[in-house]
């Protein structure tokens, strides 16, 4: 129950291009080259959460363990 509350919020977030855990724009994160995903940016937020950039279609998601 308390999954089906989080996750639309969390969607919202990261729709607005911000961090699910402290709120702030995830264009002041630091931005560099993913190494294991082809033409997108790996964005660490300053709370230490990492999201996968794709420049493409401009959207933010979370980075998966595989992917770190």
């Amino acid at each position: 129950m308390f999954k089906n509350i989080i996750a639309p919020v969390q969607a919202w977030l990261l729709s607005k291009g911000s961090c699910v855990g402290c709120g702030t724009p995830l264009v002041e994160g630091e931005s560099v080259p993913s190494k294991k995903v082809k033409d997108c940016n790996q964005v660490t937020c300053k709370c230490g959460r990492i999201f996968i950039y794709n420049p493409k279609t401009k959207t933010y998601r979370r980075a998966l363990l595989s992917e770190v």
